[in-house]
């Protein structure tokens, strides 16, 4: 019985790898959880096209200006307001909350894809 039990139990547990990955000179860690019951993660592309439409959604953004590359203030002149706000319509769309420390290194487009891609918990 206790090995049955500890079976079941050993195919649900997550192991945590933390992982530093540095972008545009910013360092930007994640954890992503192994499993052994398989990976529901989203696929890179799917992160890029979800992303790219919050941006577009953003009532300040004018939609035709916005590509994975785009940086919030340079290139679509949000203050340090509207980039709190699309981090906040991020953690929404992909039902996670992002540490502080970590939100306020997220400026563009290329730094937030890589984040939720890289998130354990995004889906």
């Amino acid at each position: 019985m206790a090995s049955a039990l500890r079976s079941a139990v050993l195919r649900r547990i997550q192991v945590p790898i933390a992982r530093s990955t540095v972008i545009n000179g910013s360092q930007m860690t994640a954890v992503r959880s192994m499993s052994s019951h398989g990976d529901d993660h989203l696929d890179k592309q799917e992160v890029v096209d979800r992303v790219l439409e919050v941006i577009k959604c953003f009532p300040k953004v004018d939609p035709s200006k916005v590509n994975p590359d785009v940086h919030f203030q340079k290139d679509l002149g949000l203050d340090s307001l509207d980039t709190v706000e699309i981090v906040m319509a991020l953690e929404e769309e992909f039902k996670l909350e992002i540490p502080d420390k970590e939100a306020d290194k997220i400026d563009s487009c290329p730094l937030a894809i890589e984040y939720i891609f890289n998130h354990p918990m995004s889906s």
